[in-house]
């Protein structure tokens, strides 16, 4: 792209630009690079990856995108108003769209017999990326190929209604050809993907959608936040994809997940997330993949969490320590989960403590 004198370029929200680092490839060959969705161009200014993959700034109130935009923008710090906010966005992003050289897009799917490749968005910043710069360059993974429009509309009702719980998303866009006077590249992309499809126990991890719905009932994610996993893809999908990627730098994903299965229930293309996390578990100890340190920590919570009267003690404790530590103790490097979020407050009792005060005395 810098040979033929691109400069500036546009990109709408694709988990798949992000899992191959794409932004600072472009970067670092003197190519700038906006991002037009909302939730993105706020971590991009936040100097921060996506939190969600449906949501990227989702861990953000209100006041601190005012914030944001008043460092960056020169907005109202107080105005909080997501109206006014919006339009800060609008204001200083449209003019970059209306400028850019090229147009970068993922695609949530592809179609065989057509070739088009499918946008869904609620802003329409897939349709200006896609349409305002005379070139445009669309990537997408290899497992987002269906056959026929027929399959598509099952899956693009699937999306919507698992990742926002609309009937359809605002726009949903075919995309067969480049503009009149431009230029228009596909780019599919492997990237592992062939060598996941050949794992037995883990391949129907392909099937994933992208709808996030795994995240938003997992406890952990909700709790922890997803820049808390350190990996493109968080939540239950993220465990069991991102080792497949590379087995050692995330080799401590597969243990942040309590096994409820509250994620394979709510997965709309029925991945059975819980139990390949379960599988994952296994490879890190037969590969190895597993320090001193965490076996220890591992087998002391097997033996707490097998002697009931023993747990509830430690629970105690552990509540009655978190209010009297001072922050460094909590937070600091061997506290990787807290690197990104606030613990809550620990309860003034456990809900051993209130069972026994308030219904063992009704019984």
């Amino acid at each position: 792209m810098a040979n033929h004198g691109a400069t500036t370029l546009i990109k709408s929200k694709s988990m798949l630009k992000e899992e191959c680092d794409t932004r600072r490839f472009l970067e670092n060959r003197g190519i700038v690079v906006t991002e037009t969705d909302l939730g993105e161009r706020i971590q991009q200014l936040d100097h921060q990856p996506p939190a969600h993959i449906i949501g990227p700034a989702i861990q953000k109130s209100k006041e601190d995108v005012a914030a944001l935009f008043a460092r960056t923008y020169g907005s109202d710090p107080n105005n909080t108003d997501e109206v006014y906010l919006a339009q800060q966005m609008r204001n200083h992003t449209r003019p970059l769209i209306e400028k850019a050289d090229i147009g970068m897009t993922g695609a949530n799917f592809a179609i065989a017999d057509t070739g088009a490749i499918v946008t869904v968005t609620n802003e329409g910043n897939a349709d200006l990326s896609g349409n305002v710069p005379k070139v445009r360059i669309c990537s997408l993974g290899i497992e987002k190929i269906l056959p026929s429009n027929k399959e598509l509309a099952l899956f693009i009702r699937l999306l919507s209604r698992s990742a926002t719980g609309q009937t359809i998303s605002q726009y949903t866009s075919h995309f067969r050809g480049p503009r009149k006077d431009g230029k228009m590249h596909v780019i599919i992309v492997d990237n592992g993907r062939s060598e996941r499809l050949a794992m037995e126990r883990f391949w129907p991890s392909l099937k994933c959608i992208r709808c996030g719905a795994c995240m938003n009932t997992c406890p952990v994610y909700r709790r922890s936040g997803g820049l808390s996993y350190g990996s493109t893809y968080m939540g239950p999908i993220g465990i069991i994809m991102m080792p497949t990627f590379d087995i050692h730098r995330y080799s401590e994903l597969p243990f942040a997940s309590t096994l409820n299965g509250s994620c394979s229930n709510v997965c709309p293309v029925k991945i059975n997330i819980h139990e390949q996390i379960y599988a994952w578990r296994g490879v890190m100890d037969q590969k190895h993949q597993i320090n001193l340190t965490k076996k220890a920590a591992l087998k002391a919570a097997g033996n707490i969490l097998s002697h009931p009267e023993l747990y509830q003690i430690a629970t105690a404790m552990a509540d009655a320590a978190l209010k009297v530590l001072p922050h460094f103790a909590i937070y600091n490097d061997l506290n990787a989960w807290g690197k990104h979020r606030d613990l809550p407050d620990p309860p003034n009792q456990t809900f051993h403590q209130w069972y026994r005060q308030h219904r063992l005395k009704e019984a």
